[in-house]
């Protein structure tokens, strides 16, 4: 055998323990980890709005903490109340499951812990993230949670 097949074996070998590691990450920790953009076009009805933002969020099974991160920013004024919906697929309108309680300035941060229905909603895509306004009440931009590949 030549040096450049077992350089050749070692980089295969050395490249899928490393795939091999990262499968098993998700496996032992059990975290989900969601994105989401804000928009008024995904709210229902559709609003008129500058504003946009995202959200990234982690749900981990072993202590049933969801863990979110709201940025947004071009909103018609201050975020007036801010809460996860569900549940509902994209289009649909549900009542609040957890209000974003604290500041409500971006970014918005917090956790919470939440009981095996609320769980099976999100890994599901039955929540939304919905920041309401004075201008627009019901909400001016929202964002369904999507579990990240």
């Amino acid at each position: 055998m030549n040096f450049h097949s077992l350089t050749l074996k070692r980089s295969l070998l050395v490249g899928l323990f490393a795939a091999a590691s990262m499968t098993l990450v998700p496996s032992m920790s059990h975290a989900a980890t969601f994105t989401s953009t804000l928009s008024g076009e995904a709210e229902s009805p559709p609003v008129t709005t500058m504003g946009t933002g995202t959200v990234d969020a982690t749900y981990t099974s072993a202590t049933k903490v969801l863990k979110w991160k709201v940025v947004y920013s071009g909103l018609s004024g201050a975020v007036t109340a801010a809460h996860f919906h569900g549940p509902a697929m994209p289009g649909q309108n549900a009542g609040v499951v957890l209000p974003l309680s604290g500041k409500l300035d971006s970014p918005l941060e917090g956790e919470a812990t939440l009981t095996e229905a609320q769980a099976a909603q999100v890994m599901a895509g039955q929540w939304y993230v919905n920041l309401h306004t004075a201008a627009n009440p019901k909400g001016e931009v929202r964002g369904q949670l999507v579990v990240s590949p």
